[in-house]
């Protein structure tokens, strides 16, 4: 499977986010230039003119492809896992029927109550 640069949009503001940045960069190995990071922190205006609401892009992770398109949330995470050979099996069953939606529903309460706790939700 060929793969080409996206663009990974995570809250910098978030420790756990921040670390999961860090795991998957160094899952990259010898290809860290497959991913940019893009931090919305403080970013509502940039990330309006790119045609992402801020409010939506803390709730749910966003990448944007080669070609310009923006995925959100189990689409995101399954295009982030196939940029790592091995995690490529992980996207497939992540996209499955049954299993997304559970996933869905885990990943919203999850992030829910972090921004919660973080009093930002």
């Amino acid at each position: 499977m060929k793969t080409s640069k996206i663009t990974v949009f995570y809250d910098g503001a978030c420790p756990t986010c921040v670390r999961d940045r860090k795991w998957y960069e160094s899952w990259l190995g010898k290809h860290p230039h497959l991913v940019e990071w893009y931090d919305i922190t403080g970013k509502d205006a940039e990330l309006a003119a790119m045609g992402i609401v801020p409010a939506k892009a803390l709730r749910e992770l966003h990448v944007q492809d080669s070609d310009g398109a923006v995925h959100k949330e189990m689409d995101a995470y399954i295009l982030l896992l196939r940029q790592i050979w091995w995690l490529r099996p992980v996207a497939w069953l992540m996209g499955l029927p049954g299993i997304r939606q559970v996933l869905s529903a885990v990943y919203r309460r999850m992030v829910d109550q972090r921004l919660a706790r973080e009093g930002r939700g």
